[in-house]
């Protein structure tokens, strides 16, 4: 009676955590909406790394410039996002055949691969656009110096057009760019994260920051500049809560459910009750 209060018990307490676990994936599932008639996207990229145009996710951005230019916007990513980066490059009436390439780097401006996506395309002569697409590999909370995984932080975008005629240099063109991330949860969380993100100037703030801290704030110091203003939603490492606590919740609930049953398997049937002989 005992070992059957013990398994409903145990059985309900599954289901709840079950009940919890469907109810994050579901929240994550459903698409944030769209920003639409955002005045302050930007209208105009940046020319190198340090002049990047700041973007949000889920902001369209355009640009107008000329072919042969080098654009550049900038963009947050935490852990556990899959960042996806389109671009669409809308050309001139006449031109010859054009190449374009949307490379994506972090923030220490590695240059990072495409799962997959278009990231290069030939626009053929009289093209009226080109789209070009890069799903990034999910963004990790941490990993080893070796390794070129992408860590959260400012990310990079830079769009041009390689092997240009001479004829085309200098075509008016407008672009614009767009990065969505996807959630991917507890399955790509790891045992550690980074100190900072890498975020322009964020050490050299970071250390600004203490040394006021430990002087008179009446000492006149300058402040340090802060190259990169923009955060994720809920700001950074706002990811650590993660499906992954929940399966190991899940799994240990059923490690007590299989040992309550081996032990009522291994058990056997009761002794009967000793009666002492006659005296």
């Amino acid at each position: 009676m005992r070992i059957t209060k013990a398994l409903g018990a145990l059985t309900a307490a599954l289901l709840t955590l079950g009940a919890v676990a469907a109810g994050p994936a579901a929240a994550d599932s459903t698409p944030s909406p769209s920003p639409t008639g955002d005045t302050k996207a930007p209208t105009q990229a940046g020319t190198s790394f340090r002049t990047a145009t700041e973007i949000e996710q889920g902001q369209r951005a355009t640009a107008s410039a000329a072919a042969g230019d080098y654009l550049y916007w900038s963009f947050p990513a935490d852990a556990g996002a899959r960042p996806t980066v389109t671009a669409t490059v809308k050309l001139p009436g006449t031109h010859a055949s054009q190449t374009w390439q949307i490379d994506v780097y972090d923030g220490l401006r590695r240059r990072q691969s495409c799962q997959y996506g278009a990231q290069t395309r030939t626009a053929a002569q009289g093209t009226g656009s080109v789209e070009l697409a890069c799903v990034l590999r999910t963004v990790r909370a941490w990993s080893e110096a070796w390794s070129n995984d992408p860590l959260p932080g400012t990310y990079y975008i830079r769009l041009t057009a390689v092997g240009l005629q001479s004829s085309d240099l200098g075509l008016p063109v407008s672009a614009e760019v767009r990065v969505d991330s996807k959630d991917i949860g507890g399955s790509a969380a790891v045992d550690g994260s980074l100190a900072q993100p890498l975020v322009p100037g964020i050490a050299v703030t970071s250390r600004q920051n203490g040394s006021e801290s430990g002087s008179d704030s009446g000492s006149g110091s300058k402040k340090a500049a802060v190259l990169s203003s923009i955060e994720p939603d809920g700001g950074w490492s706002s990811g650590w809560w993660s499906d992954r606590w929940v399966w190991t919740g899940i799994g240990a609930v059923l490690a007590a459910l299989a040992g309550v049953g081996g032990y009522a398997l291994t058990r056997g049937p009761g002794r009967p009750t000793r009666v002492p002989p006659d005296a």
